[in-house]
């Protein structure tokens, strides 16, 4: 019988984790975190022209079926390109059944429902995570965020102007489906990564999810990431079938970005609480995440009109 608890520490020495530490940074004057909070009252959306950097990359991590692992994706992605001295944040979109803070052993002391009531500004809810990302914990169990108000959205998009202009990536650990608060924040992305695995469901739910984002919100640049496969080639043929799907009834397109391999150790690292690429960074699926995030880290990007946050910004508006 396997004892999880020596494991996680047997781990934990290996990966030399440093402690989580919660930030309270204090980046808005009190007065200004007031206005903020009287416009998400009220409904308005506020423009600033702050001095952001242009080249903010806001990627999107999605499904159409639910348990195909976009929140381990994000969690060991942040944890891979902070690493690499990349600015991260990351946002935990699935406003109903949260869990990235879990995923990640940390314990916030608030979390995205107070921003989005206007309690607390986002600099005082996001916290520090492994390797030196920032995450942004979401709300468990409050039905009234499964889908948000308008001034809601306001006074999120208010926040992410005023505090993820400083990031290099911005990653949003969506919920499943194609719920308003799912179409909300796809649209908003510069870039929108499809997990999928190698189940027929997974790769039916993942059609309709673009599908829709392509027929009501114009979105026609995808790329596939490929979970639990058990080899290359069976990675390679999930593409296939999808691809083929989506140029034959779509005339689009799907970019493949690569695969993560079945690994015991990701069911392991989510009983530890910890980052499977922290625990055991020398595990097959640890691998495939350095190497994805490699990839992301060093790619030309192609630069498209508005750019980053205010990309973000001006494409989810208050709907």
């Amino acid at each position: 019988m396997v004892d999880h608890g020596t494991e996680c520490a047997r781990g934990h020495r290996k990966g030399n984790d440093k402690r989580h530490s919660r930030i309270n940074s204090g980046r808005l004057h009190v007065d200004q975190a007031a206005m903020l909070r009287e416009i998400s009252k009220g409904g308005r959306s506020m423009k600033m022209d702050l001095p952001v950097k242009k080249d903010v990359r806001v990627i999107a991590i999605t499904s159409g079926k639910g348990g195909v692992g976009k929140t381990n994706i994000a969690a060991n992605l942040g944890y891979y390109l902070a690493k690499m001295g990349k600015k991260v944040l990351v946002l935990d979109a699935d406003m109903g059944l949260a869990n990235l803070d879990v995923v990640l052993g940390i314990t916030p002391r608030f979390n995205l429902s107070h921003v989005l009531y206007g309690e607390r500004t986002l600099a005082e809810t996001v916290v520090r995570g492994p390797g030196g990302m920032m995450v942004l914990p979401a709300s468990s169990g409050i039905q009234e965020l499964a889908e948000m108000t308008g001034p809601q959205k306001a006074m999120l998009i208010d926040e992410m102007s005023i505090y993820g202009g400083d990031m290099d990536f911005i990653l949003i650990d969506t919920s499943a489906g194609i719920s308003s608060n799912v179409m909300y924040f796809n649209a908003a992305a510069r870039e929108i990564i499809v997990v999928v695995t190698p189940e027929p469901t997974s790769l039916t739910d993942a059609y309709a999810l673009m599908k829709v984002l392509y027929q009501k919100h114009a979105r026609k640049r995808f790329r596939l990431l490929v979970n639990m496969a058990k080899g290359a080639n069976e990675a390679k043929v999930v593409y296939h079938r999808l691809s083929v799907a989506l140029g034959h009834f779509l005339h689009i397109g799907v970019e493949y970005l690569g695969y993560i391999p079945e690994d015991e150790k990701m069911a392991d690292a989510v009983r530890c609480q910890k980052p499977v690429s922290i625990l055991w960074p020398s595990s097959p699926a640890a691998k495939s995440f350095k190497l994805l995030a490699r990839t992301l880290a060093e790619e030309e990007v192609e630069a498209e009109e508005g750019g980053g946050i205010k990309f973000f910004w001006e494409s989810i508006g208050v709907r």
